[in-house]
C-alpha cells in the first residue's frame, strides 16, 4: 500500500492522506523505586498500555498492517508518591519510511518529564475524547498523555505526505490540552509551567505563526527525502527547502518549543544527507543549521566542512 500510495503520488503529482495507524511497543523501566512496591502490577500495565494504543482506532481511515507507524514508549517510572501514585518520565519515538528504501527516518525523539498517574493492577486503561478528565483525574492523565503523543505522531506523519494533512490530529492533541486532567500533582498541561511542555508543542502546532513549519514536514521529507534514492540533488534541493522554511520561522519565532522538537534525532541524518554535497550546498545547509539547530551546531560544523 505505501509503494502503491507513491506511485499514486507521482502520476497524480499530489499527497493524499494515507491510511495508516500505529504499532507500539512499551517499555517500563522501574529500577529507581522501592522494592516495597509490587513491580508486577508494572508487567500488567506495559501489556494494557500496548493494548491501549494499538487496538485502539485513531482515524477514520482504512489501513494495512504494514501500513501501521511503528513507535517506541519508554515509560521510566521514577517515584512512587504513595496512594498507588507514580511520578515518571516518558520517552515518545516514532519513525517513517523513506521510499525505495529499508531506511526509517525519525519523526519524533522526545522526551516527557512531567507524567503523573495512579494505577492498580488490572485497572481499566480509558480515554474519552469527549471526557478527557474522566472519573478520577490522576488515573486518566497516563491514557491522556498517550492519546496527546499518539495523535502528535499521527499528525506528523500524515503531514509529511500530504501538506496539512496533520491537520486534525494536531487539532485533537490541542482538545485535550484543553480539557486535561487537572489535579495538585499532574503538570505538562499549562502555559505557565514550563516554557518546553505539551501545552506549547499543541499550541505551536495549531497556531498560525508557525504555519511554516507543516509547510518544512512536508518539504522535508516528501520532497527531500523520499526523493534522494532516485536523485540525491533534487532530495537535498527539498531538505535546503524545509530549512529555508525553519529559518524563517526561527527568526520570527526564536527559542520556539516546535523547533528544538523538529531537530531532536535528525543531527546525524541531516550530516549523512549533506556530507557528499557540493561545497556550495555544504556550507548553506552547514550555514543555516547551525543557527537554527543550536544542539547540533558543533556536529554540523565539524562534519559539514
Amino acid at each position: 500500500m505505501r509503494k502503491l500510495f507513491f506511485i499514486i503520488a507521482i502520476l497524480a503529482t499530489v499527497s493524499t492522506a494515507r491510511a495508516q495507524e500505529i504499532q507500539a511497543r512499551f517499555t517500563i523501566i522501574t529500577s529507581r523505586i522501592s522494592t516495597e512496591v509490587n513491580k508486577s502490577i508494572f508487567t500488567t500495565l506495559q501489556s494494557s498500555l500496548t493494548n491501549f494504543v494499538n487496538n485502539r482506532k485513531w482515524t477514520r481511515d482504512n489501513f494495512l498492517s504494514n501500513e501501521k507507524i511503528n513507535c517506541n514508549f519508554l515509560l521510566n517510572v521514577e517515584q512512587d508518591l504513595g496512594n498507588n501514585v507514580f511520578k515518571a518520565r516518558l520517552t515518545v519515538q516514532a519513525a517513517r519510511p523513506i521510499f525505495n528504501t529499508v531506511y526509517d527516518s525519525p519523526l519524533i525523539n522526545f522526551i516527557d518529564n512531567d507524567v503523573v498517574f495512579r494505577y492498580q493492577e488490572y485497572q481499566p486503561i480509558e480515554f474519552n475524547e469527549n471526557r478527557v478528565q474522566g472519573n478520577d483525574p490522576m488515573a486518566a492523565n497516563l491514557p491522556a498523555v498517550l492519546a496527546y503523543y499518539v495523535n502528535i505522531i499521527l499528525g506528523f506523519d500524515y503531514a509529511s505526505f500530504s501538506l496539512r494533512g496533520g491537520d486534525p490530529y494536531f487539532q485533537k492533541a490541542w482538545n485535550i490540552v484543553n480539557n486535561a486532567p487537572e489535579s495538585g500533582d499532574i503538570t505538562g498541561w499549562k502555559s505557565f509551567e514550563s516554557l518546553r511542555n505539551r501545552y506549547w508543542l499543541a499550541e505551536n502546532l495549531n497556531n498560525n505563526r508557525f504555519a511554516q513549519m507543516h509547510d518544512a514536514v512536508y518539504a522535508y521529507y516528501r520532497t527531500g527525502m523520499d526523493v534522494f534514492y532516485d536523485n540525491e540533488d533534487e532530495g537535498r534541493t527539498g531538505i535546503i527547502n524545509a530549512l529555508n522554511y525553519l529559518s524563517n520561522i526561527n527568526k520570527e519565532n526564536p527559542n520556539s518549543m516546535i523547533m528544538q522538537f523538529f531537530f531532536q534525532g535528525k543531527g546525524n541524518e541531516l550530516v549523512k544527507v549533506f556530507s557528499k554535497a557540493n561545497a556550495d550546498t555544504k556550507t548553506r545547509a552547514r550555514e543555516m543549521l547551525t543557527k537554527i539547530d543550536l544542539t547540533n551546531a558543533p556536529t554540523y560544523n565539524k562534519e559539514l566542512k
